[in-house]
């Protein structure tokens, strides 16, 4: 049986990234698209050869030749199309970050718990070859057993923030959740939760240093795996240069790997040095695609569910809870932390 999918909100990540993986994974088909506005999703439809167009959400739900549903929207509507589809029992996969806070995700974990409906995550990186190496070289013991782990993405001020009349979607908490921290950090917070298993503590400081966006534009953080791993991380997107890096050091050895490039992931141990030049797929959501479409065939699991991406939203509510609060208050920033429940 194909997997007939429908879009809500057929935006810039559907061009490449995911609706074309939609289309090419086995037994998996694009049948339907929506945007609000309904010349561009016409216009979608058309280029992308999609059978069917909306610009209502509940209308293409409700289309008895959609099996699942793919919602591609801002986090701030997450919530509500995500339970849209799962209460007319159909399959949700919701782009990344799961939603603005832990406290949706709990909502749309409680809906897919009682009604049976499951319910995926767009943290594809779970499934790209490059980060299955790095989980086969640990599993392996390429580095012994882990001890630390060492994140640092750097980036200057994005020239779209210059007005801030006009900021990017992405910078407004009250769409995005937060910053770029919440919307590329997620990233790297999920697929260390995939490598090394769950944050279980987490204390971190964030601000606004260039005062552009109300947002955060710099974290840094401490965290502690449930294993005992312990590890840091920082996040700039206000300052010179552009770094990405992660760093896993074990008790014989490194490995190294960037979340975002495709540079060979490089492993540093007695023997000397090793790189592994792994490219990412044009449409670098199909990996993840193929194991949904598989788990809804009842052939396989998804690595990326509701359960796992509700742990990455967690340790991004600890580390933010004191900026959200003050800033809301006074404007100005804090950290916050603590055990993760």
């Amino acid at each position: 049986m194909t997997i007939r999918w429908g879009i809500v909100g057929c935006g810039n990540v559907t061009e490449v990234k995911s609706g074309p993986a939609l289309q090419q994974a086995p037994g998996s088909a694009l049948v339907a698209v929506m945007r609000r506005n309904g010349a561009l999703a016409e216009d979608y439809a058309r280029r992308h050869g999609v059978p069917r167009w909306y610009d209502d959400a509940q209308a293409l739900v409700d289309d008895p030749d959609v099996d699942a549903v793919y919602v591609a929207t801002p986090p701030s509507t997450h919530l509500p199309y995500a339970l849209m589809a799962m209460r007319a029992g159909k399959p949700a996969y919701v782009e990344k970050p799961m939603a603005l806070d832990a406290r949706e995700c709990e909502a749309m974990l409680e809906a897919s718990r009682a009604s049976g409906v499951p319910l995926f995550v767009a943290y594809y990186r779970r499934a790209l070859p490059r980060f299955l190496k790095v989980r086969d070289l640990l599993a392996g013991g390429a580095i012994g057993r882990p001890r630390l782990v060492r994140v640092l993405l750097q980036r200057g001020l994005d020239a779209s923030c210059a007005d801030p009349a006009a900021l990017p979607w992405r910078v407004r908490p009250e769409i995005a959740g937060g910053g770029l921290f919440v919307d590329l950090g997620s990233h790297t917070l999920d697929i260390l939760d995939f490598l090394l298993g769950p944050i279980a503590s987490v204390q971190g400081h964030a601000a606004s240093l260039s005062q552009a966006y109300p947002a955060e534009d710099t974290v840094t953080m401490s965290f502690a795996f449930a294993s005992g791993v312990q590890g840091t991380g920082a996040w700039s997107f206000c300052s010179e240069g552009r770094r990405d890096e992660v760093e896993i050091i074990g008790d014989r050895g490194r490995l190294a790997f960037s979340t975002f490039g495709d540079d060979p992931v490089r492993l540093e141990d007695a023997g000397g040095v090793q790189a592994f030049a792994i490219a990412n797929p044009l449409h670098i959501q199909r990996p993840l695609v193929e194991t949904i479409v598989a788990a809804l065939h009842g052939e396989g699991e998804c690595p990326s569910t509701g359960e796992t991406a509700a742990r990455t939203t967690r340790v991004i509510d600890a580390v933010l809870r004191d900026f959200r609060a003050r800033n809301a208050v006074s404007g100005s920033a804090g950290g916050g932390g603590g055990p993760l429940r």
